[in-house]
């Protein structure tokens, strides 16, 4: 089973030092990341920058199109207004059926903030007690979301690049 989770920081760059430390947990086989993305948002701008982790597993479990519609709508439909209502609500409806609700999305979307950063990873296989200890210096809140292996399936289906 596969869990999406989101390590939030409270400086710009701590998701990019929490990269560094999640590739040092899978040399160890302490984790298996299978996907994942930074988002790093600096003190006064207008958005957060976005960067897919390919790094860490070659080819993203996900892909683009899975990242590029659950940051629009985590970071770009909240401010384009109610003219996108109900393409925001179609988004939203797709994720949840595999598995991110409404619930996931609120709090993320109010936890990121100009002057965070987070890692969002798609991850198996954990071993929690080592983990979670290895991100402490970090001073990380960590958002969990866990996948049925029927949601993870469905999630790369929706989202699979051709």
């Amino acid at each position: 089973m596969a869990t999406l989770t989101v390590w939030k920081f409270p400086d710009a760059e701590g998701a990019h030092k929490a990269l560094v430390t999640a590739e040092n947990l899978q040399k160890q086989q302490l984790i298996n990341v299978l996907d994942g993305a930074v988002v790093s948002w600096p003190e006064g701008a207008k958005k957060p920058r976005t960067t897919q982790m390919h790094n860490l597993t070659g080819v993203g479990a996900l892909g683009g199109a899975f990242w590029g519609m659950l940051f629009g709508l985590l970071f770009l439909m909240p401010l384009l207004g109610a003219a996108v209502g109900a393409a925001s609500g179609a988004l939203a409806g797709s994720l949840s059926d595999v598995g991110i609700d409404d619930k996931f999305i609120k709090e993320v979307r109010d936890k990121v903030t100009p002057g965070t950063s987070a890692l969002f990873a798609l991850t198996s296989g954990a071993v929690l007690d080592k983990v979670e200890p290895a991100f402490a210096e970090l001073h990380p809140e960590l958002i969990r979301s866990n996948l049925s292996e029927e949601q993870e399936q469905r999630l790369r289906e929706a989202f699979a690049e051709e």
